[in-house]
């Protein structure tokens, strides 16, 4: 059987400024910018591999897995006993997905179906670049 989830791709945590947060997480505690919108940035861990992402969108904490493709994913969790709670959904970078375990555990599914964030000089996220296939 193959897994579903490739990796966590970042855990959410609400911050009610963006730059107090940046501040805090970056400054005092050593993470590095990697890119900010509006109302989100996302803070690379030593490793690369997963995000810490600051948003003021959502007063909870969501840990998010990327898997391969969404819409086969929630085949699987549905198929497994799993809930689908909201989605799928488009995101810049691909499709998206809430859902719960048979446990009632609440995660968030992404794909990077689209490609991945582009930024500028700033770390201002200007764009996506297309997933090469």
């Amino acid at each position: 059987m193959s897994e579903l989830f490739d990796n966590i791709d970042c855990v959410e945590l609400y911050v009610s400024d963006l730059e107090e947060g940046i501040n805090y997480y970056c400054g005092l505690l050593g993470l590095k910018l990697l890119w900010r919108t509006e109302t989100s940035v996302g803070l690379g861990l030593k490793n690369g591999i997963a995000e810490v992402v600051l948003q003021t969108d959502r007063k909870e904490m969501n840990i998010d897995f990327k898997v391969q493709s969404v819409p086969g994913a929630l085949i699987k969790i549905k198929n497994s006993g799993g809930t689908i709670l909201n989605g799928p959904f488009d995101i810049p970078i691909g499709k998206c997905a809430v859902v719960c375990d048979k446990w009632n555990n609440r995660y968030v599914i992404l794909d990077m179906s689209k490609g991945k964030y582009v930024t500028d000089e700033n770390k201002k996220v200007i764009g996506v670049k297309k997933r090469e296939e």
